[in-house]
């Protein structure tokens, strides 16, 4: 489906993790619905009383109907639970018109905005299409392995590429559409909205996005 853009607020951009905002701030994003569940099964009625009745029938009845009485309730089909996770809320989609040469300042003011309004840092995963962030490229100059074990920690703003099929998703996933080829960001953008839980930052053109998403996403 297209993205419908919002204008962000402004607030001067600091790149490259922030440290934890105040306790007791929350941030205002949307709660996934959750899904239906099992519902119980109903009652049954208690074990009836002694039958009196000469008849064999009837006493074979009674039997019957003390043997259901005993029976335990059933137990609801696995597949009723696996429903259930399925029916996760899709996150909420916020594209912020950017050039390429802007989406990732427009990133950067993103995360501010966040952090501002209480979101910790640890929620915060940051892709980029075209050349690394900052960060990234600073850290990355020390090796992959000290890279990587930041974002394994998982306390604070992590900065990847698009294509890292190590990075794994966080609640809140920016995507600066900073450059690459038109196939490979029509790619990050369903990866990215597979790893944000609730909600999915685009800055770049509209425009362009619309157009490798389709009407169809």
């Amino acid at each position: 489906m297209p993205l419908i853009p919002e204008e962000p607020q402004i607030h001067e951009s600091v790149p490259g993790p922030r440290a934890t905002p105040a306790a007791g701030r929350t941030a205002p994003t949307p709660r996934p619905v959750p899904g239906p569940g099992p519902r119980p099964a109903p009652r049954r009625p208690g074990s009836p009383g002694p039958n009196r009745g000469s008849a064999g029938t009837s006493s074979a009845q009674s039997q019957r109907t003390t043997s259901d009485a005993t029976k335990p309730l059933p137990i609801a089909p696995a597949a009723s639970a696996a429903k259930t996770t399925a029916a996760k809320a899709t996150p909420q989609i916020q594209l912020i018109p950017a050039t390429v040469e802007g989406a990732l300042d427009a990133a950067d003011e993103a995360v501010d905005l966040l952090l501002d309004s209480g979101r910790a840092p640890a929620d915060i995963l940051v892709l980029t299409t075209g050349e690394q962030h900052p960060w990234a490229a600073h850290e990355l100059s020390f090796g992959e392995a000290s890279y990587w074990a930041q974002h394994d920690a998982g306390d604070d703003v992590f900065y990847a590429d698009a294509g890292a099929d190590r990075a794994k998703g966080r609640p809140v996933v920016i995507v600066a559409v900073n450059g690459g080829a038109n196939d490979a960001v029509a790619h990050a953008l369903p990866e990215a909205m597979g790893r944000a839980g609730t909600l999915l930052i685009v800055c770049g053109d509209p425009r362009r996005i619309n157009t490798l998403i389709g009407p169809g996403a």
